[in-house]
């Protein structure tokens, strides 16, 4: 039987709080960044284990920056990257001319399903402020990313119009040569090593001067894997020391692929999804006593329609921001025998992938807002070498 230990160190150092090093060694041969909408920094984790050198990250909200001041400024050595709290409307990009990477993640609320699908009526939308950083700084490269909400044939005429602008710098005459080369990319973060069910659209472009995109990554973990490790050859709950649940707890939409299983001689090579039981290996029950800060109890939650919690043996669902509220509902995790519980802000820093070393000051809901704004971190980590392996 391989260990839960071994398992994690061969398939996902991030979720056990492990720092991941850099593809590159010391910062002048990183390169270098700047991020808009930065959020508790998600992404910024990511892009650094990817080899990025963050300049300037730029964040409006203040419970976001007191989280960034605690855990990025200052670091390397040097007084960067700097943490500028500021509305991005009010800044100008222009002295960060020819940086090598622009990033962030514009507001999604303007796009999301869960939202009032306003879109560029949306007073939040700051796509405009995105494009005008890229015109502004014309970095050899840029990576947004959004909900898949922005897919939706409602959006479809706008987002046209935001690939054309980016594909033309920032330039509002769009009938101008092209001068970056631009993708759409939708991608689940489970799929990339993320305990989380999180799909998300990426927009990235590189300036023609510089390279060309090869295809997003192949994805590196299966949900088709984990159903046999759980369902087929048990692998799952002996890595867990847990004993197999009978079969009356396959839902019956997953027998079919089982039958498939049985009569296939292909396996698949990639790793299974992380479960959220595989996030928490090592946190142990949530206790004010507890040895990791955040792992403090935050009591039983309550489960209702739409708002079902996250099973504690599959990848959690989508963390949720609690836009409109106290962040709850979903930000929940349901264990085998059908009790549920709230998060607690630990456990959603792993299922975003951020390591234990990482803190963030303030209340419960406030950590649970940034952190349900945040881009996993193995998802940024993928995209970020996808875009540093096009700038050679």
């Amino acid at each position: 039987m391989r260990s839960i230990e071994g398992y994690i160190k061969q398939y996902a150092p991030a979720i056990a709080g492990v720092e991941s090093e850099s593809v590159f060694d010391g910062a002048c041969s990183r390169l270098k960044c700047v991020e808009l909408f930065a959020g508790c920094g998600g992404m910024a984790k990511g892009l650094e284990s990817a080899g990025f050198l963050h300049l300037v990250m730029a964040e409006f909200n203040a419970a976001a920056c007191a989280t960034l001041h605690a855990n990025y400024q200052g670091t390397h050595g040097s007084d960067v990257p700097h943490v500028l709290e500021a509305d991005v409307r009010t800044i100008d990009w222009s002295s960060y001319h020819g940086v090598d990477l622009v990033a962030g993640g514009p507001p999604c609320q303007p796009f999301s399903n869960g939202g009032r699908a306003a879109g560029p009526k949306d007073v939040r939308d700051m796509w405009p402020e995105a494009i005008r950083a890229v015109r502004e700084m014309q970095p050899r490269a840029f990576l947004f990313e959004n909900v898949k909400g922005l897919l939706r044939p409602a959006f479809s005429r706008y987002l046209a119009h935001i690939v054309r602008s980016l594909e033309q710098g920032g330039s509002e005459d769009l009938r101008d040569s092209p001068r970056y080369h631009v993708t759409i990319t939708k991608v689940n973060a489970a799929d990339y090593g993320s305990p989380q069910k999180r799909e998300r659209v990426l927009i990235a472009g590189v300036r023609v001067d510089c390279g060309t995109l090869s295809p997003f990554p192949v994805k590196t973990h299966s949900e088709d894997r984990l159903l046999r490790d759980k369902w087929t050859t048990g692998e799952y709950w002996l890595r867990h020391d847990l004993h197999r649940p009978d079969d009356d707890a396959i839902p019956r939409i997953l027998r079919a692929k089982l039958l498939e299983f049985a009569t296939s001689a292909q396996l698949t090579e990639a790793a299974p999804w992380l479960t959220c039981r595989d996030a928490f290996h090592g946190l142990g029950v949530p206790s004010f006593e507890a040895t990791v800060s955040g792992h403090e109890p935050r009591g039983t939650g309550k489960q209702y329609k739409g708002h079902s919690g996250s099973l504690i043996d599959e990848p959690a669902k989508t963390l949720k921001a609690g836009v409109h509220g106290v962040p709850g509902g979903e930000n929940m995790v349901v264990d085998l025998d059908g009790t549920s519980r709230h998060f607690t802000v630990r456990e959603a820093a792993r299922l975003q992938g951020l390591p234990d070393s990482f803190e963030i000051p303030g209340s419960w809901s406030q950590a649970m807002r940034q952190l349900g704004n945040a881009v996993p971190v193995q998802l940024a980590a993928v995209a970020g070498s996808w875009i540093a392996s096009a700038l050679g």
